[in-house]
């Protein structure tokens, strides 16, 4: 009977943001992936985990998915996290999900840390529809991306480096127009997280004005004066499942 591939989710910056169901996870498993054993090992350190750590990352995933699947196969429950939030998302995690989904491998997702949904949140743009862009191409397809993008009347999320962030402010205000609206939010769930909404031009002011550290999460919206109350939804079950 094959194992089952856990997908766990770890903190973008707060080792509080662990989930109790993570950390038992991750204790049950015979083996875990990640991007990198160092940074993982200091959070397993942490949460007393004493589980083999496997390197699985963009240089090596093609190579190791094979050996994964194949473990998998044989019984083994194994576990994917990354340096920080949910693997798959703009992170390493789609190629063995697909490679688990064509050999009807059993995986499971656990809710977790992500920054793209908090930033989303506090931005006070329209939330009840969004694309998730993730980054944007360093060269090759940019400005094509940004064409179609500049079309879209949803709001947009992007992730983006601090040393090319004025960059992408300016691109935006040049492919989006100056009345876009949107907001800028940093190192979520640290001791210094920040979060700056305006028009892109005060963003951009903003963004010059200081070094910005920390991975950013660029949240905007250029249809202007055409937001709705997003319609929210009323569970009657809420805690159904709560001593499952």
């Amino acid at each position: 009977m094959s194992g089952i591939l856990y997908f766990v989710p770890t903190p973008v910056g707060n080792l509080e943001d662990m989930t109790f169901r993570a950390i038992k996870t991750l204790k049950d498993v015979d083996y875990i992936l990640c991007e990198d054993t160092r940074t993982s090992g200091i959070l397993l350190k942490h949460y007393e985990i004493s589980k083999p750590l496997k390197s699985y990352h963009l240089h090596n995933e093609h190579q190791a998915t094979e050996k994964v699947i194949a473990d998998l196969k044989n019984g083994q429950n194994i576990a994917i996290i990354t340096d920080a939030g949910t693997p798959g998302i703009s992170d390493p995690g789609y190629l063995l999900a697909k490679a688990g989904s064509d050999h009807t491998i059993e995986m499971i997702c656990l809710p977790g840390a992500t920054a793209l949904i908090p930033a989303l949140v506090v931005s006070g743009l329209p939330n009840n529809e969004f694309l998730f862009a993730g980054f944007l191409p360093q060269k090759k397809g940019r400005q094509t991306k940004l064409k179609q993008l500049a079309e879209e009347k949803k709001t947009i999320v992007l992730y983006e480096s601090p040393h090319k962030i004025n960059t992408t402010l300016e691109q935006i205000k040049e492919f989006f127009g100056e009345e876009t609206k949107a907001s800028l939010s940093r190192e979520i769930s640290k001791k210094f997280e920040e979060t700056k909404r305006g028009t892109i031009n005060e963003l951009i002011e903003f963004s010059k004005s200081k070094t910005l550290k920390g991975e950013i999460v660029l949240i905007v919206n250029n249809a202007a004066g055409t937001e709705e109350e997003p319609t929210q939804k009323t569970s009657t079950n809420k805690y159904k499942n709560l001593e499952k």
